[in-house]
């Protein structure tokens, strides 16, 4: 199988994490979408492994986490209406934890606002940190059991009710609804599978962490928490993504000796 050159994986894996329509990116990259699909497949899975493994023992004083919403197929009042469901249709809430100072996220999880997901959500997070935090939330009563239940003494739980400030997390919601097309509140370009939901925001969330400077930092998060000292660019995301690909069977060629 043919593989497309490094600027063009740079061009779309650009396009994907600035806010651009499958499609859209088919247009301009002068592929089908999907290869744009496929590729944004092999960058969900090579990114989620990055991101679980890099993302680990973090120092940090001060975490804030919040709920973004987004749904899948369809949304959930009209899902009943809809018929061949897939898997996952309906509202999808994105949990997200961001350190406030470095401004790393350091755990997402996707699901509903249940119970269940909030403690899947908050023990992904307490596996990453390295020590006792103050956790800052928007007071959502899930949080108010569950944190106790994760992290009992190891963390100080902060209510934004109380008067604590969740204006980082809150502020990176709005980055991850500019930054990716399926957030987009009014658009026909959301997710029609839950997986290509999940891809989309590992390629992100790491491309986030690893590749973009942040305005204030002049750094991107994961140098500022000390993750790494080199400062990356898409062109090395995108050698990650295709060195992690299985390489295609060639046959074998033989030298015939000459005839006697």
């Amino acid at each position: 199988m043919n593989r497309l050159p490094l600027h063009k994986r740079v061009l779309i894996l650009n396009m994907l994490v600035e806010g651009s329509s499958m499609r859209a990116i088919s247009r301009v990259a002068d592929v089908s979408v999907n290869t744009v699909g496929k590729m944004l497949a092999d960058a969900g899975d090579v990114c989620a492994q990055y991101h679980d493994e890099q993302v680990r023992d973090v120092a940090v004083r001060r975490v804030e986490c919040d709920e973004v919403w987004s749904f899948c197929y369809a949304k959930q009042r009209t899902v009943n209406e809809s018929p061949d469901l897939p898997d996952g249709a309906g509202d999808v809430w994105t949990w997200t934890a961001i350190d406030a100072d470095t401004k790393l996220m350091l755990a997402y999880e996707i699901g509903d606002r249940s119970l269940d997901t909030g403690l899947e959500f908050l023990e992904n997070l307490r596996e990453r940190l390295a020590g006792p935090v103050h956790l800052a939330t928007d007071g959502y009563n899930v949080y108010l059991s569950a944190v106790d239940q994760v992290f009992g003494e190891q963390a100080r739980h902060l209510l934004r009710t109380e008067g604590e400030s969740t204006s980082y997390v809150e502020r990176q919601n709005l980055t991850m609804r500019m930054g990716m097309r399926r957030y987009t509140r009014k658009t026909n370009a959301f997710s029609k599978r839950l997986k290509y939901h999940l891809n989309m925001l590992s390629l992100y969330f790491v491309h986030y962490n690893f590749v973009r400077i942040h305005s204030s930092l002049r750094m991107p998060p994961a140098m500022a928490a000390g993750l790494t000292k080199t400062l990356h660019d898409m062109e090395w995301l995108a050698n990650m993504i295709e060195a992690a690909q299985p390489k295609p069977n060639r046959p074998k060629k033989y030298r015939t000796s000459p005839q006697q």
